[in-house]
């Protein structure tokens, strides 16, 4: 029997994987990887005070663990592993991390904490660590498309983790060195690690779809790299022949968009990062609630009634919810009160009880709407305010902050950085940790970022 030629999905990965320590990035591949980075260590930082970072820091601490790679907000080491783990649940603690729509996945919960715990155990430079994390994301996304988003869904699964396991795997196979015969062992590895099914939406306080999301993923993700590392083998490729990887998942994948374009067109140019660190569906409604207060200088003593009008499932998840972040009447009202909205703002749990936040709430009416359901770009939002003195201002959000419609610019992250490490940080600190990440080039090895990262 002649051996079976690897499918060209299988090569191409594996060479691409390969060689990413040593490619490099387009220009602007490297600036917008630099935005997700800071924008991820952020939220893993404030994460670490949160209840879900508490857990998974309390947890890592006592499995102990070889001192490889640090846990982001505190100064323990545990093995690369374990960081991995503790810090994608930091990453995905609430509502802070980034998205990629098409994806349908939190990339940065994932990706950067992997490939982060991978670099400090391996001693990578600054410019190693941004290209394995671009190589994650350009991995994640493919996958998920490959599978079809709407057939992982379909079946039950989590796109989040799915993607998210073979991101984590590529971005620290890159990492651990591994070579373009060995990348096929580490797919084979990760394919068997790849888990994750849809009932983590029923999680009340964050902490299964923190594991979902970050955690698990970037766990396994560093588990398949180092045990290649140590020698581990695997199938000669998963990702073609009887019982593949693929169609273990879906009856119609698609390989093809696993390799097509590949190094060509990046997948992380296409991710949002949050203005707000809520809920993606409330973007939009704190955008029109900014401009109109702003353009009208409204004082909340000058609002009657509030009316949000939102996409039918997005009215659904935000209406009421017990943490504040992802309660669009609550986040809401604070801007409303307050004229902004903060990190801080958005998780304090007094707040639910505040007398004068509850009051405004009573004005405030969710309005589910089939036409912005169907409207593109997608997520859009109207906030209708009546005023007391018989005025109706209105303000529909057709391009949300920090999409690939409106993306971000430098300023931007760095102000939102500033906003959610300032909240758990000395700001010298805080603006050193800003700077490294805007020159990470210049970073040797990323264990040097250690004691800024610790908070």
């Amino acid at each position: 029997m002649s051996k079976k030629s690897p499918s060209r999905a299988l090569v191409d990965l594996s060479e691409f994987i390969a060689a990413t320590p040593t490619r490099a990035l387009p220009r602007p591949v490297t600036e917008k990887a630099k935005h997700h980075i800071l924008d991820t260590f952020a939220a893993m930082i404030t994460g670490s005070r949160l209840k879900v970072g508490r857990l998974a820091i309390g947890y890592i601490k006592s499995q102990g663990g070889k001192r490889e790679a640090q846990i982001a907000g505190t100064r323990f080491r545990t093995n690369a592993v374990n960081a991995a783990l503790a810090n994608g649940m930091l990453a995905h603690a609430d509502e802070t991390d980034d998205s990629h729509q098409p994806g349908f996945c939190h990339p940065g919960c994932v990706v950067v904490p992997a490939a982060l715990a991978m670099a400090e155990k391996n001693g990578r430079s600054g410019t190693e660590f941004l290209r394995a994390v671009v190589l994650g994301y350009e991995v994640l996304v493919r996958m998920n498309k490959a599978l079809g988003t709407r057939a992982l869904k379909d079946r039950g699964h989590g796109p989040y983790s799915i993607g998210g396991a073979w991101g984590a795997a590529a971005a620290a196979g890159a990492l651990a060195g591994l070579t373009k015969d060995k990348v096929p062992h580490l797919l084979s590895n990760i394919a068997q690690q790849t888990s994750g099914i849809a009932t983590w939406m029923f999680d009340e306080e964050h902490t299964e779809k923190a594991l979902h999301f970050g955690g698990m993923p970037a766990r396994n993700g560093v588990s398949a790299a180092t045990m290649i590392e140590a020698g581990f083998t695997g199938v000669p490729d998963t990702l073609s022949g009887p019982r593949n990887f693929l169609f273990a998942y879906c009856d119609k994948p698609k390989p093809n968009l696993l390799y097509r374009n590949l190094g060509k067109d990046y997948e992380i140019m296409q991710a949002n990062i949050k203005k707000w660190s809520v809920g993606s569906p409330i973007q939009a409604v704190l955008d029109s609630a900014q401009a109109l207060v702003t353009k009208n200088r409204l004082a909340a003593t000058d609002i009657q009634e509030v009316f949000i009008h939102l996409p039918e499932s997005s009215a659904e998840v935000v209406a009421d919810r017990t943490m504040p972040d992802i309660n669009a009447p609550h986040c809401a009202a604070l801007m409303l009160l307050d004229g902004n909205l903060t990190f801080a703002s958005s998780h304090d749990y007094g707040r639910l009880d505040d007398p004068a936040v509850q009051a405004m709430k009573r004005r405030i009416r969710i309005v589910p709407s089939a036409v912005l359901s169907k409207a593109t770009p997608r997520r859009q939002a109207i906030v209708e305010i009546h005023t007391k003195d018989g005025r109706k201002l209105r303000h529909r959000t057709y391009r949300v902050k920090g999409t690939r419609d409106d993306p971000m610019v430098r300023a931007d992250v760095t102000a939102k950085a500033i906003d959610l490490l300032n909240s758990v940080m000395r700001a010298d600190r805080a603006d050193a940790l800003i700077d490294s990440v805007w020159r990470i080039e210049k970073v040797k090895d990323m264990g040097d970022l250690r004691d800024l990262l610790a908070g």
